[in-house]
């Protein structure tokens, strides 16, 4: 399918788009709030709180909480984000920050739900007292200033995968990083990791569905592109964190996720298997030759990540950043 067709493909899955938002997305009113987390300043009772807070985060490994801050950096990058997917061909055609069309509409909706996410977890590490503040917003800054390349070429199709791989990968770190937190006896941050992770569940769903409707109506082409996005390997948003320096906190920041188990490499492979089997890669038919590659290619990738995963050692050398001495 030529480029015409396919933008003809994103245009036909437009009105699933308006669909699912009108059904599962709330309007913020309706929606929670980093405060609803947080202690009140206006409440007199606040230095109590604040105390308690840090009691209850005080007894979590060093480890867990420097994958929650490589966890907030990333989620604090959305202006890249929301960048990333409206220069995704076919999706905001107008270039128009307040288009009303649903591909732009899901856009800001995503993104300003997923904003809460970074202003909650960075206030909570904040009044924690355990992370050092200025190293956390000179990376914040840096990966802004350095964007992201998801290796998408702006293409929706390879977007739309990206983006189902990657949300379910951000619901499994942050659910995994709350019951962590839950075991080390902060309940109030395991409380507030699995509601992001709720949340991140929803847009897992959105996505998978979006693409789900391609793989319907363009199953070569949507092959083609989640071929594409396997072969060059899924990699984490800010992964450019430390681009331009000489600094290693984003490699320090994979290496103890993989060792405490937070995301690892056999979630990578469980993603895979996981989305090979929600768009039900083995039982797509109509395909041309090239497509029944791509489908036999698939129908075994999760299967060579797993044995890759069993063999892969365990990262040894961790450096604790971001972190008051």
């Amino acid at each position: 399918m030529g480029f015409d067709e396919k933008m003809e493909v994103i245009k036909s899955v437009e009105h699933y788009v308006e669909e699912f938002i009108n059904e599962k997305m709330k309007v913020p009113e309706d929606c929670w709030q980093p405060t609803d987390f947080l202690p009140d300043f206006a409440d007199p009772n606040f230095t109590d709180k604040i105390q308690l807070l840090q009691k209850s985060i005080a007894n979590v490994p060093d480890t867990v909480l420097v994958s929650l801050v490589g966890n907030m950096i990333t989620e604090e990058a959305l202006p890249s984000y929301q960048t990333f997917f409206n220069l995704l061909k076919g999706v905001n055609e107008e270039r128009n920050v307040a288009s009303t069309g649903a591909w732009a509409r899901w856009s800001r909706l995503w993104t300003a739900e997923e904003n809460r996410h970074g202003d909650l977890l960075n206030k909570y590490l904040y009044l924690s007292g355990r992370v050092d503040m200025k190293v956390v917003e000179k990376s914040i800054q840096q990966l802004l200033h350095n964007g992201i390349d998801l290796q998408t070429d702006g293409d929706p199709y390879n977007g739309l995968i990206y983006t189902s791989f990657q949300e379910r990968a951000t619901k499994i770190t942050h659910m995994n990083t709350g019951k962590l937190a839950h075991r080390s006896g902060d309940p109030a941050l395991a409380k507030i990791c699995n509601t992001i992770a709720g949340e991140e569940a929803l847009h897992e769903k959105a996505y998978k569905f979006f693409m789900g409707k391609i793989f319907e109506s363009d199953p070569n082409g949507a092959l083609a592109a989640f071929v594409s996005m396997m072969k060059k390997k899924i990699i984490m948003p800010a992964n450019l964190m430390d681009f331009g320096t000489e600094k290693k906190h984003y490699l320090n920041y994979v290496n103890i996720t993989q060792k405490i188990g937070v995301y690892t490499s056999f979630d990578y492979a469980g993603i895979i298997d996981h989305l090979v089997k929600t768009w039900k890669i083995d039982q797509l038919i109509g395909l041309n030759e090239e497509g029944k590659r791509a489908q036999d290619f698939l129908s075994s990738l999760s299967e060579r990540y797993f044995k890759l995963a069993e063999r892969m050692q365990e990262p040894t050398e961790l450096e604790l950043v971001w972190l008051n001495k």
